[in-house]
């Protein structure tokens, strides 16, 4: 024999014991691939905006809190009256499932000669377990300055809903 015979047996031996000895050793397992898939969560207005209604500033700074209730509640130092609203939001999405509420912290609201205002908000619900019929409010207190300039005010402000 040759020695590139000898080297060719030398080889195809080797491989076949290497071969034989990992079929040997060969293990299979399965699993399963799986998806859960949840209906886009959409969240609108329902048409009512947070609304602190009419103010008289005075000599001292003061605030405004409007509940979820869309009742407000003045500092002694200014003088509310008209009507108020907390402003409200609908959501879909899958039901039974868990989605997580959030707003912006905070609102400016701005007049025709650029004074401003500040307004914290408050949604009424952090989170809410989706059944057909959901909705949330979003209350806030409004900062006024002592002596604040005269306008109508107005700003705006995003909320958030997201599966969790």
């Amino acid at each position: 024999m040759t020695k590139f015979m000898k080297a060719a047996l030398a080889s195809s031996v080797l491989v076949a014991s290497v071969m034989g000895a990992n079929a040997a050793n060969a293990a299979t397992a399965s699993a399963d691939a799986k998806a859960n898939i949840l209906q886009q969560v959409t969240v609108t207005s329902d048409g009512s905006d947070l609304d602190f209604g009419t103010i008289v500033s005075g000599a001292a700074a003061g605030t405004v809190l409007v509940n979820a209730a869309g009742a407000a509640t003045c500092s002694a130092s200014i003088v509310c009256s008209g009507a108020t609203s907390a402003a409200g939001f609908n959501v879909s999405g899958t039901e039974s499932a868990t989605v997580g509420v959030s707003t912006d912290a905070s609102v400016t609201l701005t007049n025709a000669n650029s004074d401003t205002m500040s307004a914290s908000l408050t949604p009424n619900v952090t989170s809410i377990v989706l059944d057909g019929t959901d909705a949330f409010v979003v209350g806030g207190t409004l900062s006024v300055a002592a002596n604040q300039a005269d306008g109508a005010y107005v700003g705006n402000f995003d909320v958030t809903v997201s599966y969790q």
